[in-house]
């Protein structure tokens, strides 16, 4: 465990905010505008929200202008704008399609540090790797692509990862738990949709500081966002966020191995230990132009820009050492991504709209990586150098699109309104990759014959129809059909791969209110969804791991089971689910939301990494090689539970504490795997969040706090191997103070009272049994924010 020292803010967090602070009764003297309770959500007449299109890809959040009363003799007047919308919670209720969003409030409660630290709280969202630091996201627990992720509606190139999007540049969150016909339907888990910041119809001027810590590192960050309107022409307005970051992350390297031989049942052990330390700077920026064109048409520009730059260093020793005993690896990398995308919406009648979209990407990504092995260095030997290797890769994504979307209100039909929808979608992505690998300067000649460059592109061409009508006051249907073929090919030296998959998807989502007034409704959905192949798991190019490596004039010796090679699978198929989702919802008159929510998932051709010992090309012996494959079918079902709500909504006289719980509960089984533990990859039994806030009355002070639980989990990945991850516990906390009305201080910490973090597995290598575990420790992360409109 770590010390209770590691859950201390450090002292120049500290010093900074005590700084601060003591500039406030200054800055009080400014008295800040009183602020109305917000009205509940409804009226007294219990009338729907009034919101956007229920499903598909939400127009931006409707916005109220109203001028404020007229000048007086010798008295002036300013002009007052007041910005209204429909809430979270409205937009959720009115969706046909079950989703959550998330706005900025909720975004930026905690002052989260990365995207996934958002997420987490969300009913049935884990993420991978180690506590309080972000990691992949899953829904419903399930790991491995089955959940789509897309900023603007898009999916990023492969290169882009999340952490490198900060939560300052996001405007909302959507989270759709099954597939929509416009969203696509590679959604088996769900999707998550983050929308990048708008160009509202008001003045944004604001600046965040921000000083974070972690183990002693310090981590600053830079935040300005611009918004405004354009001339006086209603509709136009622009908005720009400019985001720089500094990270580091250091973590403990301690790796234990045990050996044991079947036959004889002697066992060997080894043990590695060491330290890396990854360093990155980022600066992104995205922007929103939007201009009201003539006839009421609107044309949006998006530009979208990503440049990081990082360097690792890390370094283990290994006792008792076999092929050596102490290694280090120095990295660099460069990464660039511009993204400029554009969206014409077009009137065509009364009842016709016409959107138009395109968009053009190219990203970059250049790693440089050296590994040196020595010998000797034990009782006060010399170390002596062994073996170099160096990998230099260079990745470029080239990426286009273009879609089009023409709505049109149907007239009654049979005393039914009928919102019909339909579209078309082509996209085109290429990678080209050039790679060497040298072994004490020389190239690896076992591999030339695979080429060190290769090339990829794949073309996806989609369209749909769907159909949303209100066959009565109690009853919301939505019918879609889907309709999606991909086509992926790569080439190398001596060898071409050409992989096709098309799926039609159909869809159904339907929401009941008992009465047209209730607060309470029942969803239903049975949709289709699919899971296609990475890029990189189609390709049949071998990656020799560095533990085993081959020498530069000749073949590879043998390897170990856990110590694999890998490679693609040209024949992989994409996995198909059909799926069901019901949902119980009451929506509570101050916003809050009471949520229980059932689903089950049947998928065919499961893909999984399957590990075997081969005879290969690369090799003068057997290698252990690991490729993904389709090994059969998977049945995975669940309960998800949430409430949000105000505390003095259900007990009088108590404090106006907003209080947020989910609790969700999953199984799987995968066929022809033994069981217990034939889940699917990476799904835990079950997850649970509780958080409160509350703004204290007396006080510009707003505290809150959130823990979020994961327990252990193990997983038979095939009849040969099993792996394990320890429970997570992550506590949250903060403490907002409202300085004056445009200065705010927020000090936020993650992973409070952290826990030390292991994974490992279990490997049956036929005549021995590999047990391989790891451990590290993790540590809490402290944020200082300073928050402030100009």
């Amino acid at each position: 465990m770590s010390s209770p020292r590691s859950c201390r803010p450090p002292r120049p967090l500290l010093g900074l905010a005590a700084a601060l602070l003591s500039l406030g009764p200054a800055w009080a003297q400014v008295p800040a505008p009183s602020t109305p309770p917000t009205p509940p959500e409804d009226s007294a007449n219990n009338k729907p929200p009034v919101a956007p299109p229920r499903t598909g890809r939400p127009a931006q959040r409707p916005t109220i202008q109203r001028a404020d009363g007229q000048a007086q003799p010798n008295e002036r007047l300013d002009r007052v704008e007041v910005q209204g919308g429909a809430s979270d919670s409205a937009l959720r209720r009115a969706s046909t399609a079950s989703k959550i969003v998330v706005g900025r409030e909720e975004i930026e409660r905690f002052g989260d540090a990365s995207v996934a630290d958002v997420l987490k709280r969300l009913p049935g969202v884990t993420l991978g790797g180690r506590p309080g630091r972000g990691g992949e996201i899953r829904m419903r627990g399930m790991g491995g692509g089955y959940t789509q992720i897309l900023v603007n509606g898009e999916r990023m190139p492969p290169s882009f990862s999340l952490d490198q999007l900060p939560p300052d540049q996001i405007e909302r969150i959507e989270v759709l738990r099954a597939p929509t016909a416009e969203y696509g339907a590679r959604a088996v888990a769900g999707t998550i949709n983050i929308v990048l910041r708008e160009a509202l119809q008001k003045r944004l001027n604001d600046l965040r500081l921000v000083l974070g810590a972690e183990r002693g590192d310090i981590k600053p960050q830079f935040s300005w966002t611009r918004n405004d309107k354009l001339g006086e022409q209603p509709g136009s307005a622009y908005n720009l966020t400019v985001t720089a970051t500094d990270n580091k992350r250091r973590d403990d390297v301690d790796t234990r191995i045990t050996t044991r031989n079947l036959a004889s049942g002697a066992e060997s052990f080894q043990h590695n230990t060491g330290e890396s330390l990854d360093e990155r700077r980022n600066l992104n920026a995205n922007g929103r132009l939007q201009l009201r064109l003539a006839g009421g048409d609107m044309l949006t520009v998006m530009p979208f820009v990503v440049l990081a730059r990082g360097k690792s260093d890390s370094e283990f020793r290994q006792n008792p050492g076999k092929e050596f005993d102490l290694a280090n690896t120095h990295g660099e990398s460069e990464f660039s991504m511009l993204r400029l995308n554009s969206m014409w919406n077009k009137r065509l009648g009364e009842d016709t709209r016409l959107e138009l979209r395109g968009g053009l990407g190219r990203a970059r990504l250049d790693n440089d990586s050296l590994r040196r092995e020595w010998v000797g260095g034990g009782d006060g030997a010399p170390l002596l150098p062994r073996r170099t290797q160096q990998d230099k890769t260079s990745n470029r994504d080239r990426s286009w699109n273009l879609a089009s979307k023409l709505s049109h209100q149907l007239g009654q039909i049979d005393g039914v309104e009928h919102s019909l929808v339909g579209g078309l979608e082509i996209e085109g992505n290429r990678r080209d990759q050039t790679r060497e690998t040298r072994s004490d300067g020389l190239r690896l000649l076992a591999l030339e014959d695979f080429g060190d460059d290769f090339n990829a592109s794949t073309l996806r061409v989609a369209g749909y129809v769907q159909d949303e009508w209100n066959p009565s006051k109690q009853w919301s249907t939505y019918v879609g059909l889907r309709w999606e073929g991909i086509r992926t090919e790569s080439s190398a030296a001596n060898y071409g791969v050409s992989n096709t998959s098309k799926v039609l998807t159909p869809l159904l989502h339907a929401v009941w209110k008992p009465d047209e007034k209730s607060r309470d409704q029942v969803r239903m959905s049975l949709t289709r969804s699919y899971r296609a192949p990475n890029t990189q798991d189609l390709i049949a190019r071998p990656s020799v791991n560095t533990q085993f490596p081959c020498p530069p004039a000749g073949l590879c010796g043998p390897n170990a089971a856990n110590y694999p090679d890998r490679i693609g699978n040209p024949q992989l198929k994409p996995e198909t689910a059909l799926g069901i989702d019901i949902a119980l919802e009451r929506y509570l008159s101050k916003g809050g939301v009471l949520s229980a929510s059932l689903f089950a998932r049947r998928i065919s051709d499961l893909m999984r990494n399957v590990t075997t010992e081969e005879t290969v090309a690369w090799a003068g012996t057997p290698r252990w090689v690991s490729r993904p494959t389709n090994i059969g079918k998977a049945l995975t079902t669940g309960i998800e539970l949430e409430a949000k709500f105000r505390l003095d909504e259900f007990i009088e006289d108590a404090l106006p504490v907003s209080l947020r719980s989910n609790l969700s509960l999953f199984h799987s089984k995968v066929d022809g795997i033994p069981g217990p533990n034939n889940k699917l990859d990476q799904q835990p039994r079950h997850t649970a969040n509780l958080g409160a806030d509350y703004r204290l009355r007396s006080l510009p002070l707003s505290l809150g706090a959130s823990l979020n639980l994961v327990p252990a989990n193990t997983v038979q990945q095939t009849l040969l191997q099993e792996s394990h991850n320890a429970r997570k516990r992550v506590f949250d906390a903060f403490a907002l103070w409202n300085i004056n009305r445009d200065w705010a201080l927020r000090l936020s910490a993650s992973n409070l009272a952290p826990l030390d973090y292991s994974s490992g597995s279990v490997i049956d290598a036929g005549d021995e049994l590999i047990t391989t575990d790891n451990h590290g420790r993790t540590f809490a992360v402290w944020q200082l924010r300073l928050e402030i409109k100009l």
